[in-house]
C-alpha cells in the first residue's frame, strides 16, 4: 500500500503493537481496585471481537500491487501503448483491453493472459523461499530473541524481587511491604515505558527504506541506460540497484537490533535498581526493533504472495521455542533459589547468535554484487559500440 515507505509504514504498525502493553499497568490498577480476574478478560475479549468486525468491514477486494509489480507496470507502458492492469486475488498482473479499442482486434485469451502474467510470481516456488538460507537463519535470531526477551518480561518481578532483598529472607512485616512497594514502582515504570515501541520502532522503519527511491531493478533498466546514454550520470556517482540496497539496510537494522541485545543482556547482569530503568528502555526498543526487522526483511527478499505465509511461520516457531521460559524459571527459583546470574548469562552468550543472520546476509550480498557486474558489464560494451 505504501510503495517504497513500506518497511517503515510496517514498523509503526509493529510499533502500534508493541506499545499497547501500556494497558498493563492500567488493568493492574483495575485489579488492585477489586474488580475480578474474569470480569477484566471476559471485557478484554469482547474488546477483541472488534477486530473482526475490522477486518470484515476493510477487506479488500483486490490485492493491492507491490512496488516491483508497479515497476513491471510502468515497463510495459515504455514500450508501446499499455493496456491498463488490474491485480487478481493471487497477486498477479492481469491486462485490461480498453473499451476505445477496435472491435474488429483480436483480443487475446484471458486465460493464456493470467497464466502469462503470474509467470513471475510462480517462478519462485513456496518450498524455496520456505527452505531458503536466509529464511532459516531468521528463524533462528527470531526464537532466540523472542525467548530472551519473554523471558525476562515472565520472572522481570522475581529479578525485581532478588534485586530487592538480596537472596535474603525478610523477617518484618514492614521490609516486605518496602518491597513490595519497590517492586510495584518499578513495575509500573516498565508498562509506561512500552509506550516509547511507538516512537522508537519508525527508527528501524526508516533504516530499512534507506536509499530505496534512488535504486534501480537491474543493469537492464531502461532508465539507467538512458541515463548512460544522455550523460546524466555523474562522474564519481554509481547505480544503486534496488535488491542489493536492501540487503544493505537488513544488515544495518540486524546489527543494531543483536547489538542493541547485548547491551540488554548486560545490563540484565548489573544488580543496581537504577541500572534496570536502562535494561527497561532497552527491552522495549529491541521488542519493536526485531520485529520490524524481520517484517522488512522478508519484504524485501521474498515475493510478495509468500510474505503473509512466512511472516506468519515464523511467529509460530518463535512462540514455540519461547516456550524454553519456563523450565528456564523454574531453574531461577529451585536450583539458582531466584537469583538469575547464570541464566541471565546463558542468554546472553545465546544472543550472539544472531549476528549469524548478517553475516549471511553479507556474503549474500557480496555475490548479488558479482553477479550484477557481470550483467553491467555486457551493457557497457553495447553503449560504447553505439556511441562509436
Amino acid at each position: 500500500m505504501f510503495g517504497n515507505l513500506r518497511s517503515t509504514f510496517m514498523s509503526l504498525m509493529i510499533g502500534s503493537y508493541a506499545s499497547s502493553a501500556i494497558t498493563f499497568p492500567g488493568i493492574k490498577l483495575i485489579y488492585d481496585a477489586g474488580v475480578p480476574f474474569i470480569v477484566i478478560m471476559f471485557t478484554w475479549s469482547a474488546l477483541a471481537c472488534l477486530i473482526f468486525i475490522n477486518c470484515a468491514l476493510n477487506w479488500p477486494t483486490e490485492a493491492f500491487p507491490a512496488p516491483e509489480e508497479v515497476n513491471g507496470m510502468k515497463k510495459v507502458g515504455a514500450n508501446g501503448p499499455a493496456p491498463e492492469h488490474k491485480v487478481t486475488r493471487d497477486g498477479s498482473l492481469v491486462p485490461v483491453t480498453p473499451m476505445s479499442e477496435p472491435l474488429n482486434q483480436k483480443s487475446p485469451n484471458p486465460e493464456e493472459e493470467s497464466q502469462a502474467a503470474a509467470i513471475p510470481e510462480k517462478s519462485v516456488p513456496f518450498r524455496k523461499s520456505l527452505f531458503s538460507p536466509i529464511f532459516l537463519w531468521s528463524l533462528l535470531t527470531m526464537g532466540m530473541t523472542q525467548l530472551r526477551v519473554i523471558f525476562y518480561m515472565a520472572s522481570m518481578n522475581k529479578m525485581l524481587e532478588f534485586l530487592v532483598t538480596r537472596g535474603q529472607k525478610l523477617e518484618t512485616e514492614e521490609e516486605e511491604m518496602n518491597m513490595k512497594e519497590q517492586v510495584g514502582l518499578y513495575t509500573s515504570i516498565f508498562g509506561v515505558m512500552q509506550l516509547l515501541c511507538l516512537l522508537t520502532c519508525p527508527l528501524i522503519g526508516y533504516i530499512m527504506d534507506w536509499r530505496i527511491k534512488e535504486c534501480v531493478d537491474e543493469p537492464s533498466d531502461a532508465s539507467v541506460l538512458e541515463e548512460a546514454r544522455d550523460g546524466i550520470a555523474k562522474k564519481g556517482t554509481r547505480v544503486r540497484y534496488r535488491k542489493i540496497q536492501k540487503l544493505t539496510n537488513a544488515i544495518y537494522a540486524f546489527l543494531l537490533t543483536n547489538t542493541l541485545l547485548v547491551v540488554f543482556g548486560l545490563t540484565c547482569l548489573i544488580y543496581n535498581l537504577q541500572v534496570q530503568l536502562l535494561t527497561f528502555i532497552l527491552h522495549t526498543v529491541i521488542r519493536g526493533f526485531y520485529h520490524s526487522a524481520c517484517g522488512g526483511l522478508y519484504a524485501a527478499v521474498f515475493p510478495s504472495t509468500h510474505f503473509g505465509t512466512l511472516t506468519g511461520l515464523q511467529s509460530t516457531m518463535s512462540a514455540i521455542f519461547a516456550l524454553l521460559q519456563e523450565p528456564l524459571f523454574s531453574l531461577v527459583l529451585r536450583q539458582l533459589h531466584g537469583d538469575p546470574f547464570w541464566v541471565n548469562l546463558g542468554l546472553l552468550f545465546f544472543s550472539l547468535l544472531g549476528y549469524l543472520l548478517p553475516s549471511y546476509l553479507f556474503f549474500y550480498r557480496a555475490k548479488l554484487q558479482k553477479r550484477f557486474s557481470l550483467l553491467k558489464a555486457p551493457e557497457a560494451h553495447s553503449l560504447q559500440e553505439t556511441a562509436a
